[in-house]
């Protein structure tokens, strides 16, 4: 099938197992059902056993750059297990506003739509940051997002022994930090009507904005959050805003019946996001899985990503009931280090490995990734943004072909 005008359609197959004419399927549980890849019948002899379309969407400033390292770690483990992909690359945000000025494409949200995952990079730049509000590369994303029907975000934050020091809080306050923090994605404030901007009686120009959840929204994101935390060390902290606003309340109450009635072996808390924010960086252990709406989400998904030492370390995913999810790093796109060769990859490289794990089961090639990683933290490298004293400092391309030696290796 030919590719859609501002797609780029290539087929990157593992070395064929004679023998293996069968695709495999198999699908690991998580914490929220995932959906399984399509059947695509009998593949030829030179296929590999199992076959995944990944839309590739690099974005903007680095985005490129760290983008180009994932794909070829990809297509390196999936050649080492038989794995073969077929990658469609796609313009999203200011990439696609400079080329079809608009920041998702239809045939962007079209392909992406149709493949079984998708890898993002990074979208916006100061490029863009005079275009009206509703015209700029993050509405591209809010659209992905929404077209996509991704509705819960799932940002781990934990801390990796080799940069426990490049913290910007004392190592007593941070060591053990394993946070994952669930935030509705699709609803509140980001998305709520009306919105807009208008006129007070007194003739002042005034902005407005809704945030709104109904019960099914709330109770759908509430079994995301205590599903994940039956994973994990089986608590579950809601955060909301109950003291002041109404629809916190509704929150807090649905919250609490999706526990009383579906999930009472998990241990639920309350707090108020303005504490969260406080607790977080007084005393992060104290957290193990946040469940939380969609702009409370957004603002402690980063706080907790700086306990870490860098943002550029942190990968996410963003999943349905079905269909492809969305899986990105959770920091921007830099434009001020674009094409320098300075960015960290990281982040990128284990989202790739979350997708992987989440969207296809595939545990043994994730964990491979993973440890490629960590392997190249334990010998002391490190792009700038993580930089301490006795390591090496590389860029982004160099550190790409260290983690290809590890996963050859």
């Amino acid at each position: 099938m030919a590719a859609l005008a501002g797609c780029r359609a290539v087929r990157l197959t593992a070395p064929a197992r004679v023998n293996s004419l069968k695709r495999s399927a198999s699908v690991r549980q998580s914490a929220v059902r995932m959906a399984v890849p399509r059947s695509r019948g009998a593949l030829s002899v030179a296929a590999a056993a199992k076959n995944y379309k990944i839309t590739l969407l690099p974005g903007d400033g680095i985005g490129p750059e760290i983008m180009a390292v994932a794909k070829d770690i990809l297509v390196e483990v999936g050649s080492q297990r038989d794995i073969a992909f077929d990658f469609t690359e796609c313009l999203v945000g200011g990439a696609a506003i400079d080329a079809t000025g608009v920041p998702l494409p239809p045939e962007t949200l079209a392909t992406c739509q149709a493949s079984d995952a998708v890898l993002l990079a990074a979208i916006g730049g100061y490029k863009w940051d005079t275009l009206p509000a509703d015209q700029r590369p993050e509405q591209g994303l809010l659209g992905l997002r929404a077209g996509l029907g991704v509705f819960a975000n799932l940002r781990p934050a934990n801390i990796l022994p080799q940069l426990i020091d490049a913290s910007s809080l004392k190592r007593e306050v941070v060591e053990g930090t394993d946070i994952m923090v669930v935030r509705e994605l699709i609803g509140g404030i980001y998305f709520g009507k009306p919105k807009g901007f208008g006129t007070d009686e007194a003739g002042n120009r005034t902005g407005f904005n809704t945030m709104v959840y109904s019960v099914p929204e709330i109770e759908r994101i509430a079994r995301v959050g205590f599903e994940t935390a039956k994973k994990r060390s089986n608590r579950l902290c809601s955060v909301e805003k109950s003291n002041v606003l109404e629809v916190s309340q509704l929150w807090k109450e649905i919250v609490t019946k999706v526990h009383q009635e579906e999930y009472p072996e998990v241990e639920l808390s309350h707090m108020y996001v303005d504490n969260a924010a406080m607790q977080i960086i007084r005393a992060p252990t104290q957290f193990d899985t946040i469940v939380t709406g969609n702009i409370f989400g957004d603002i402690l998904s980063d706080a907790a990503s700086m306990l870490t030492g860098s943002i550029g370390m942190l990968p996410s995913a963003a999943v349905g009931t079905d269909g492809p999810g969305l899986y990105e790093p959770v920091h921007g796109s830099a434009p001020d280090i674009a094409g320098t060769d300075k960015a960290n990859p990281l982040a990128q490289v284990l989202s790739a490995a979350m997708m992987l794990r989440y969207q296809f089961g595939e545990e043994e090639a994730a964990a491979q990734i993973e440890k490629a990683v960590n392997d190249a933290l334990d010998e002391g490298y490190r792009t700038g943004d993580i930089m301490s004293s006795g390591c090496t400092q590389v860029g982004c391309v160099k550190m790409g072909e260290i983690l290809m030696e590890k996963i050859k290796a």
